[in-house]
């Protein structure tokens, strides 16, 4: 009730983001929350995960040159999270180091996505930069502190690499991707843009004792009614590297979306 009231007066919709983005800002000067803000140049020497996304790819019935203009926001973007390092007791916030999307900064129109549909705003596409960080998270022992997820399956795989449901929604400023660092070590995002990859990894200042890997489990497309959805889980194993073993595996995620294209039965 409250989405179908907010787009009948849009300007409830302004306001009330607003409010949201005002109590995100007071909630960042809690003084117990030390946030990521240092750069390193150099690489940290040991790499728990590395990963590349392809930049352009089929999203409906997009124009082709919201793609190019998304590769624009993430350049600039990625000048801000290239090199963090989070260090130990530190929390990793995707609005803090970034910070709000203007045309006075550069970015442009790209795509972005709101209420389960597609529409254009200044700054879209860095999802892209934010499914990258999360991602590369997953593999190491950062908490994840907060991140959200569309609730609807917009677009339909296109050379897909990684499960379905591991991406995150991000919007400035309440919307946010964190990450908290509970060990003694320090890991650094570094990030690059090739012709046709967003190319990242995470690194570490000391080996760790175990590897990370993501898995799914149960996937599948079920229906409800007239509606068909997307659902699976989303598991985080933790393998020791001497002996292989695995030592500890988690739920990170369970996803559950309305699917928003036409289902191939094959």
């Amino acid at each position: 009730m409250k989405k179908k009231i907010l787009r009948i007066f849009p300007f409830l919709y302004r306001v009330r983001v607003q409010q949201l983005i005002l109590k995100r800002h007071i909630i960042n000067l809690d003084p117990r929350v030390h946030y990521a803000l240092s750069k390193k140049s150099k690489m940290f020497s040991h790499i728990c995960k590395r990963h590349k996304s392809i930049l352009r790819r089929v999203l409906g019935n997009s124009d082709p040159i919201l793609q190019e203009n998304k590769i624009i926001n993430l350049r600039i973007a990625l000048q801000h999270v290239n090199g963090i390092v989070i260090n130990p007791g530190e929390t990793f916030s995707f609005w803090k180091i970034i910070g709000k999307t203007t045309k006075n900064k550069g970015y442009i129109e790209g795509l972005m996505l709101s209420h389960g549909e597609v529409r254009v705003g200044i700054g879209g596409g860095l999802c892209q930069l934010a499914n990258m960080l999360f991602w590369l998270a997953l593999h190491t022992p950062l908490e994840i502190k907060e991140r959200h997820h569309h609730s609807f399956d917009i677009f339909p795989d296109d050379r897909r690499v990684i499960p379905f449901g591991t991406g995150t929604s991000v919007f400035y400023n309440y919307v946010d991707l964190q990450f908290f660092n509970p060990t003694n070590f320090r890991f650094q995002f570094n990030l690059l843009l090739s012709d046709e990859y967003l190319e990242g990894t995470v690194c570490c200042d000391k080996e760790l004792q175990f590897l990370y890997k993501v898995t799914e489990r149960n996937h599948k497309f079920y229906q409800d009614e007239s509606k068909w959805f997307r659902g699976n889980e989303i598991w985080r194993q933790e393998i020791n590297r001497e002996d292989d073993m695995i030592g500890r595996e988690e739920l990170i995620i369970v996803n559950h979306a309305e699917v928003k294209y036409m289902k191939s039965n094959n």
